[in-house]
């Protein structure tokens, strides 16, 4: 980066930019700042609670009028589980068709190789980032680049779909001007209940027990009602150290609704190279907070009133018994 007081720098996209004090812009949008912050949302680090920078949640707020490039592509591909086999081929070839590809930094490391390479460029942030590196792939696309964004699981499922469309609104943007494209990927819920078995093959909901977004009151609602009303239940971000309390508040209003040995499935790192799987009874599930089982990369299948163990794995009547004779 150049030191000059003003200077013509080449942004890592290609487009040109005046910069001052020593700033450069990621993402090629034109800016004059005295901030070590990229106009795309990256930033110089400076430490955090929760691991990112400080700084990267602050948005930039440029608008569409800030770029004079044609937009490219934004899209928004699902990984599925992590490991390569797991990616459908669409997710595959969207990503080897991205010039540029933006997300999480545990995501990045997940992708093989040959798109790593083919790339032109890849930006990553840690933790508690969404805002940053969202912001980071809307701006790139502006700026006349064809960029994927990704995560694991699915885009729709506590991920960053719905965030990219209202940072492209509130930027004066719409879908339709970077032909916005959403690239499904296997969720967390069904490659967890793969190995588990068939847990989920009736009426289920999904909730994550991370309060960042939503107040634990309204997850303890969630719970509650889904308990009550006998569904089976996936649960999301069970634990970490700043959660403790959530994950045994969870157990607590499940072991209200539910007998003790109703069957769990408790799925570490589903198709990684840390993988672990094991069922327990609802009994037991507490105490399994404080094992390296249960961490944010796991996923916790609840069964219903009906589910049972058979032969190592959870099954979940679908109700076929009722009506037919097998």
């Amino acid at each position: 980066m150049s030191t000059d007081d003003t200077t013509e720098t080449e942004s890592s996209c290609g487009a040109s930019e005046t910069t001052e004090a020593s700033t450069e812009s990621s993402c090629g949008a034109s800016d004059t700042t005295t901030e070590t912050e990229s106009s795309c949302g990256g930033s110089s680090s400076t430490g955090s609670s929760c691991g990112a920078s400080e700084s990267t949640e602050e948005k930039v707020e440029s608008t569409v009028d800030d770029f004079d490039a044609e937009p490219g592509q934004l899209v928004a591909v699902g990984l599925g589980p992590g490991a390569p086999e797991g990616m459908t081929q669409r997710a595959q070839a969207a990503l080897l068709s991205a010039e540029h590809i933006v997300g999480y930094t545990t995501y990045v490391e997940l992708l093989p190789d040959e798109i790593t390479e083919d790339a032109d460029d890849i930006y990553d942030t840690p933790m508690c980032g969404e805002v940053s590196r969202t912001e980071e792939a809307v701006d790139r696309t502006l700026a006349g680049n064809d960029v994927a964004i990704i995560g694991s699981g699915d885009p729709n499922v506590y991920a960053l779909a719905g965030l990219a469309l209202e940072i492209l609104e509130s930027k004066g943007a719409t879908a339709s001007m970077l032909d916005f494209e959403v690239v499904p990927g296997v969720p967390a819920a069904q490659s967890c209940a793969a190995r588990l078995g068939a847990p989920l093959v009736n009426d289920t909901v999904s909730i994550s027990l991370s309060d960042h977004l939503t107040p634990m009151p309204t997850i303890e609602s969630r719970l509650h009602a889904a308990a009550k009303e006998g569904f089976a239940i996936t649960i999301y971000n069970p634990w970490s150290r700043k959660r403790r309390e959530n994950y045994q508040k969870a157990c607590e209003i499940l072991l209200s609704h539910r007998d003790a040995d109703t069957p769990v499935g408790i799925v570490h790192g589903a198709g990684r190279e840390d993988e672990q799987v094991e069922i327990v009874d609802l009994g037991d599930l507490e105490e399994m907070g404080e094992s390296d089982l249960v961490d944010m990369t796991t996923t916790i299948v609840v069964g219903n009133e009906d589910t049972y163990v058979h032969d190592g794995r959870m099954v979940t009547p679908r109700g076929y018994e009722s009506k037919y004779d097998y």
